[in-house]
């Protein structure tokens, strides 16, 4: 029996930050072709949240007398990435209650469950794949994207599987795909065939940014939507991350990035909220975004990021 129980907030991480190397890789000629390919005159739509909203894990965020804590982290953010959705599939009265409690514009990216994606390792899992889609559809026009997180110990030898698996995935339904083991970016091959299975699936290419995990940054984009999953490392190093990052969306944009998602997260996650309003507020003034920078106006107080 695999042990799963681990955090993303844990995933990547070192004891000297500040040792690594942390310069993003070139963008690969193939995303800028793909993007331009898709250009539209529409404005680039940012969504950039954390992974949790709960009071216990973002200690300081929420102003005193907070009754609701997603109401209010919706107001803040104009997204979730979803994670409590992979321990368990929602209830479709579950989600109509999130739904309920944020405002137009908001949109929840809820994670596969791990019996999909960890234990059932994409096998017979049809009627668990529409149990979840039937209820997180309820999401209506919050739903921004799914993202299936394959463990790290699925391998390229198992990729018929999950070509059949995304080929037969609800059409219409938004979803990314993020592969953690280290032989499905370093065997050229089993890359470009991985690109291609998702570029035919409308499959979006998650990014994830972390420190211990440098083998699994790529740059190549599979749909015209950028979808990053950054983990910072409660380390100065952290700043200078996050501008090569505003730098790189510069030049997405302007190549025809239809839509950006961009989640961060921590190793001690209370940091990550004013760590997002940094990415924000540097965002904003480089690409012209308006986006709230949270807790600009509360007299809460989140104290220092490191």
């Amino acid at each position: 029996m695999f042990h799963f129980v681990y955090s993303i907030m844990k995933f990547g991480q070192v004891e000297n930050p500040g040792e690594i190397d942390f310069t993003l890789p070139p963008t690969p000629s193939e995303t800028i072709d793909l993007l331009k390919r898709n250009k539209k005159k529409s404005e680039l739509e940012v969504y950039v949240g954390c992974a949790k909203w709960n009071k216990a894990d973002l200690k300081g965020f929420y102003p005193r007398g907070t009754k609701d804590e997603l109401s209010y982290y919706a107001q803040q953010f104009n997204s979730i990435e979803l994670n409590a959705t992979f321990y368990n599939s929602p209830s479709k009265e579950q989600v109509k209650t999130w739904r309920e409690k944020t405002s137009e514009g908001f949109k929840f990216f809820p994670k596969i469950p791990q019996s999909i994606s960890h234990y059932g390792r994409l096998l017979n899992t049809d009627e668990k794949v529409k149990a979840f889609v039937d209820a997180t559809v309820n999401f209506e026009d919050r739903l921004g994207m799914a993202f299936l997180q394959m463990h790290d110990n699925y391998k390229p030898k198992d990729f018929e599987r999950l070509k059949d698996f995304l080929k037969n995935f609800p059409k219409g339904y938004p979803l990314a795909l993020e592969v953690r083991n280290t032989s499905w970016f370093t065997e050229k091959k089993v890359f470009d065939d991985l690109v291609d299975l998702l570029e035919k699936t409308d499959t979006s290419n998650v990014i994830v940014d972390t420190a211990g995990r440098r083998d699994l940054l790529h740059m190549r984009l599979t749909t015209s939507d950028a979808f990053v999953r950054y983990v910072g490392a409660n380390h100065p190093t952290d700043y200078d991350r996050l501008s090569e990052w505003v730098e790189r969306i510069k030049e997405w944009k302007k190549a025809g990035l239809r839509r950006l998602f961009f989640f961060v997260h921590q190793n001690v996650e209370v940091a990550s909220p004013l760590l997002a309003a940094h990415f924000i507020k540097e965002l904003n003034k480089a690409i012209g975004t308006n986006l709230t920078i949270p807790n600009k106006d509360s007299d809460t107080s989140q104290g220092k990021l490191f």
